[in-house]
């Protein structure tokens, strides 16, 4: 709902206009003439100006100019006479939304007045998102030196400037709607609107009626006239998350829109033209998913133009100590506490830690963990990880391991303990060392005697070790 100034010296039209639009939930104010309107727009803010073109005194061009001098992101609609429709064209072209011709229904009016609230608060939504959090998605910024990063930026970097779709996989958490909005924000389309939807979080006629709007009386709740996601994004970039779970038919009319670039809104007939550039993420195995049916081969290769892979951050844990310095900066400034850091315990507990919620999961226990401290630093006793914090006794703590009734042999669980601390400090052997209570040198000897690989990239500790 908005607020609106309503402006005609046709006392029974205007307060009739005001009186239907108060029914239908705005705030609606009036003005018997130009004058009187733009005394009200330098006292008062307003949505929409809905004028009267022809008036005595100050017109509705006055009205328009005004407006747009003085409150700019106001939607101004002209109301016209029929032979005053050549001006109203020449009104839009300095500023004004849109303009009705009289007579016209109420309806007309309320939608028109509708579809400009709605794209003046996406404009704000916008204009957030450039001024606000650009700084976000500046490549520079976003947190993390590790290899499988730079890989993915790398490519990011290349494909950014570009119009082509683009598909993000990887695991919950990993990041994918923040590449996705630095893919944006560093393209041609910066200017235009980033839109989001995530395809997961409404049923199948929802998700449909979001993306491509709907005609009032489409459906039974139908009850006025909704701009899609499609529409709003038209010139910038629409971000599909989690689009693995869209049903058959929602597949079917985004080929058609990737295809064609065309559709119509649910419940109407006017085909529509946009120009979109799609960005689509998923958690899912899509390759699988073709493979079984369950979704559409041509849709797959339409999106999977490029494919950028986000890494788990149990596979980057070189960034954590950068990313979780970056929470505590973030979470101490909102909470308003003096945190200066994590001390190095703190750090390793994080460092071991597997992340099966990748960053997320690491934003939320730093979050948490900003919240319970006491000092001017984190500590080990401010972590909550898992099922058990860090405050759990040994004697609350389930047995590390669980011998089979038909037993097992011990190397194997020896092995099995040695495998496990490498794989928790990411393969540096002084710190898995420091995990099973042993030296660097007996590490290195069990990693031998017990034929344990270790992966590529990796440089063994023989060399190092020194007697």
């Amino acid at each position: 709902m908005g607020r609106i100034l309503v402006v005609d010296d046709h006392d029974s039209l205007r307060k009739g206009l005001v009186r239907a639009l108060v029914n239908a939930g705005h705030d609606a104010e009036e003005a018997a003439n130009g004058t009187l309107a733009i005394e009200r727009l330098q006292d008062s803010q307003y949505d929409v100006v809905l004028t009267d073109l022809r008036m005595g005194g100050a017109d509705g061009m006055d009205v328009l100019r005004t407006t747009r001098s003085i409150q700019p992101n106001a939607a101004v609609i002209l109301m016209t006479a029929f032979g005053s429709i050549h001006t109203a064209v020449e009104a839009m072209k300095i500023g004004a939304f849109d303009f009705v011709q009289k007579p016209f229904e109420i309806e007309e009016m309320e939608l028109k007045i509708e579809k400009a609230i709605e794209l003046r608060h996406l404009k704000y939504q916008v204009e957030y998102l450039r001024h606000e959090q650009q700084d976000l998605y500046d490549f520079d910024r976003i947190v993390g030196a590790s290899g499988a990063l730079h890989q993915v930026l790398g490519i990011v970097k290349k494909v950014a400037r570009s119009n082509s779709t683009v598909l993000i996989r990887g695991e919950t958490g990993t990041g994918k709607e923040l590449i996705a909005g630095a893919i944006h924000h560093n393209s041609t389309r910066a200017s235009r609107a980033f839109v989001k939807v995530n395809c997961a979080a409404l049923q199948e006629n929802l998700l449909e009626s979001e993306l491509f709007g709907h005609e009032k009386g489409a459906f039974t709740s139908a009850d006025k006239q909704r701009i899609g996601r499609f529409e709003q994004a038209d010139g910038g970039t629409l971000f599909l998350d989690e689009v693995g779970d869209m049903s058959p038919s929602t597949q079917a009319k985004i080929l058609r829109v990737l295809q064609e670039h065309e559709f119509e809104r649910l419940g109407g007939t006017r085909t529509l033209r946009v120009d979109v550039r799609i960005i689509a993420a998923t958690n899912r195995n899509l390759t699988q998913m073709v493979q079984e049916g369950r979704f559409r081969e041509d849709l797959f290769y339409r999106l999977n133009v490029v494919s950028v892979e986000m890494p788990p951050l149990r596979d980057r844990k070189d960034d954590i100590p950068a990313l979780a310095e970056f929470f505590v900066r973030r979470f101490a400034g909102e909470l308003k506490k003096k945190i200066d850091g994590i001390d190095a315990e703190a750090l390793k507990v994080l460092m071991r830690h597997n992340w099966p919620g990748n960053i997320r999961e690491l934003e939320n226990v730093v979050e948490r963990a900003v919240l319970l401290a006491e000092g001017t630093v984190v500590r080990v006793d401010d972590l909550q990880i898992g099922e058990h914090s860090a405050q759990s006794s040994p004697a609350d703590r389930s047995p590390v391991v669980k011998i089979p009734p038909t037993g097992i042999p011990l190397e194997d669980i020896e092995r099995q303990a040695v495998v496990e601390a490498l794989r928790m400090s990411n393969w540096v052997q002084k710190d898995a060392a420091e995990l099973l209570a042993i030296s660097p040198r007996v590490m290195n000897y069990k990693i031998k005697i017990l034929n344990i690989e270790i992966p590529r990239g990796r440089r063994p500790m023989a060399e190092a070790v020194t007697s």
